[in-house]
Order: structure tokens, then sequence, then C-alpha cells
């Protein structure tokens, strides 16, 4: 039987902070254990797109990838909701 050749898989770390309107550089993000996204069909499907995108951007880069803003990336829609920020295990 031929050998099934499987991704490598890593510990995918998940880290927030909650808004207190401090300065960026005065903010120290926690890594969490859980997240839960309140969202509808719409915006589910447009975070997967989002989520997708960015794979391949990241294999495509390699090395060289760091990090991506939903906002950014999902205009204007996702312009007033909480930071989603998706970066490369390094």
């Amino acid at each position: 039987m031929p050998s099934v050749s499987c991704p490598r898989i890593h510990t995918m770390k998940i880290y927030g902070y909650i808004d207190e309107g401090l300065d960026i550089d005065k903010i120290v993000p926690s890594e969490l254990a859980e997240i839960t996204l309140v969202a509808s069909p719409d915006e589910l499907r447009m975070i997967s797109s989002f989520l997708e995108t960015t794979a391949q951007e990241m294999e495509r880069m390699g090395e060289t990838y760091d990090h991506e803003h939903l906002s950014d990336k999902k205009t204007p829609y996702f312009n007033d909701s909480p930071h989603f920020v998706v970066a490369r295990m390094k």
C-alpha cells in the first residue's frame, strides 16, 4: 500500500486583548483558549473566503509572509468590526 503524505500540522494559537482604549504600543495580547464569532451567514462566508485567500498567499510568499487584516481585504464591510488578523506561524 502506498504511503499517504499528510500536511504538517502545527498547533494553532489564538491571541486577543480587551479594547481598553490603550495606545497600540501598550497593548499586550494574551493567548486565548476559545473564541466565539457572532456573525451572519454572509459574514462567515466572507471570513471563509478571506481565510482561503490568505492561506494561498501564505503558501505563495513562504517565509516572507507576515500578516493580513480582514478589514484590509474585505472593506468597507469589516471596518467597524473587531480586528481579525491572520499571522504566519514562526
